[in-house]
């Protein structure tokens, strides 16, 4: 059995539409009807009703559908893994990281460890925090880097990392302006982060509550906002040094709003050789 047959048989059993078949594998329906004749032939049925120009799964082409889709995932796993072996790993650890953690320290401490450990093959799984648990409990990767707590129970999680959150506002070239004027100006950028948002916004607002704000889920996204001027925001300590360094933003010191932590948490199931390994080095360098 030809491993393009089952290609060609589970894209049209998908649209049950030759036509569009070959459109999406970049074959010609000649080469597409031929496939599943072929495939047809050696399995001894019809998978497909032809009447016309349209085309329909027949019962066999129903049972057959997940058949082929097993056997097509078991060779594009093994395929994978091999090509992985040719490359010279020989592990593998998947890590599902929070986009603010994978756009702050992660990148750094990654080259560290791909470069001490670099038969270990490295997927990044880019998650939203929420969801990270979830990947964990179902065993969809090893290792979870996330800014909040997970509620699932089955799950072990500890704080590996906790750093300071800051007040940060464009850069007016005037020198030190205050708290007070910041929250007076501009729009108060909110809930780009996880976990402190509640708790922050209701001091905000009990201190200054004529303070005008704007959701924004995204991290990059407020920072882009902050260099242009449209809003100020609290955010993690590491993921706004380089545009500190750069001055295109200013850290506001704290008057009457006393800052959170941010917090980050390793989560794991089963902690294969690879993931120790890598909360080892985890644990040394952070």
């Amino acid at each position: 059995m030809d491993i393009r047959w089952l290609k060609t048989f589970l894209i049209a059993a998908e649209y049950e539409n030759f036509r569009m078949a070959s459109e999406e594998l970049f074959l010609t329906q000649p080469a597409i009807t031929k496939h599943i004749k072929r495939l047809e032939g050696h399995l001894g049925t019809e998978l497909f009703h032809r009447i016309g120009k349209t085309v329909a799964l027949t019962p066999a082409g129903y049972k057959f559908f997940p058949v082929a889709k097993g056997i097509l995932d078991n060779y594009e796993q093994g395929m994978g893994e091999f090509e992985a072996w040719k490359q010279g790993y020989n592990r593998k650890l998947v890590i599902a990281a929070a986009p603010q953690i994978a756009s702050s320290f992660l990148p750094s401490l990654l080259r560290r460890f791909i470069n001490t450990y670099p038969d270990i093959e490295v997927t990044i799984n880019i998650v939203n925090s929420y969801e990270i648990g979830e990947e964990i409990s179902l065993s969809k990767a090893d290792i979870g880097l996330t800014r909040i707590l997970p509620v699932q129970t089955t799950i072990k999680s500890e704080i590996v990392h906790e750093e300071p959150v800051i007040f940060v506002a464009p850069n007016e070239g005037t020198g030190e302006p205050s708290e007070q004027t910041m929250l007076q100006k501009y729009r108060l950028i909110t809930y780009n982060h996880p976990d402190y948002w509640d708790r922050l916004l209701m001091d905000v607002k009990r201190h200054y509550p004529k303070v005008k704000t704007m959701t924004v889920n995204q991290v990059e996204v407020t920072k882009k906002f902050i260099e242009e001027g449209l809003g100020i925001s609290y955010l993690p300590l590491t993921m706004v040094e380089d545009e500190l360094n750069k001055k295109n933003m200013i850290q506001i010191k704290p008057d009457k709003i006393l800052p959170p932590q941010s917090l980050t948490y390793l989560i794991t199931k089963v902690e294969t050789f690879e993931a120790r390994t890598f909360i080892q080095f985890l644990k040394e360098v952070i």
